[in-house]
């Protein structure tokens, strides 16, 4: 089986919830124009970091945003993972994934379990606390959100069910780019899945983002990306591969979990 995604390295316009999402809509549309099965948005893609403005910008119980992707994704028969927005329920705010397939219909979403407290996401957001294993497109997958990734037990926690993708947004700034891309291909490989991580490109009042999206085989290899452009790239994944990867070197089998603490 062969599955196209299309990683959409956006620039987040600081605080302005409409313009990003009309931004959203436009590379949904020339996603699926290119053929794409899947389309994956960065982090935080409504708000950027204006995380003291989170009580008059976040989107309540994220209506807007699962109203603006689920209509997205029935209109162009496209999957749909949504990155992460800012949302807002009972008095706290979170980091939230949605994800839709391409009837329209939400599929799974994810708070961010691991908040990042150098860009104070531990004073405003507060953390999820469940896992996200899923199917789209057929294929079994898991996202997680940007700090997530060095988080490499928790990865393996949910990549455990038989994710055949792991899909990461990110609001990851370019000072941190070099580890951000060992840690990718990292978990590609001790997790022997395919990685599809989105990253953003621009600037907010504190940081600078370069993007580097970048598609990787089980192997480490990547496929797709690595660019410093708001653009959308492509990559065609063979999921037959991952038998290849899996069969000689059965991690998940001969794993010891008893010992690990």
């Amino acid at each position: 089986m062969n599955l196209r995604v299309a990683l959409a390295q956006i620039d987040v316009k600081f605080a302005d919830p409409q313009t990003n999402a009309d931004r959203v809509a436009t590379f949904t549309r020339q996603a699926a124009t290119h053929g794409a099965d899947v389309v994956v948005f960065p982090e935080m893609w409504n708000t950027g970091y204006a995380l003291d403005q989170l009580a008059k910008l976040a989107d309540p119980a994220g209506q807007q945003t699962k109203a603006l992707l689920s209509r997205l994704a029935k209109q162009y028969q496209i999957n749909i993972v949504g990155g992460s927005v800012a949302t807002k329920q009972n008095g706290k705010f979170y980091n939230t994934t949605y994800i839709y397939d391409a009837t329209g219909q939400e599929v799974s979403s994810y708070r961010k379990v691991h908040l990042f407290g150098l860009m104070k996401e531990d004073q405003y957001l507060a953390a999820g606390n469940q896992e996200n294993f899923f199917h789209l497109a057929n294929v079994p997958s898991a996202s997680f959100i940007c700090y997530d990734l060095r988080f490499p037990e928790w990865l393996r926690t949910v990549a455990r069910h038989g994710a055949d993708i792991l899909y990461l947004p990110a609001e990851w700034p370019a000072v941190r780019i070099p580890q951000w891309k060992i840690m990718l291909q990292s978990r590609a490989i001790e997790n022997q899945a395919f990685v599809v991580a989105v990253n953003r490109v621009g600037d907010d009042p504190d940081n600078h983002f370069n993007g580097h999206s970048l598609v990787i085989d089980p192997l480490g290899k990547i496929l797709a990306g690595d660019g410093e452009k708001e653009q959308l790239y492509y990559a065609d994944l063979n999921l037959a591969d991952l038998k290849t990867v899996r069969g000689p070197i059965p991690v998940f089998k001969d794993r010891r979990p008893a010992l690990y603490r």
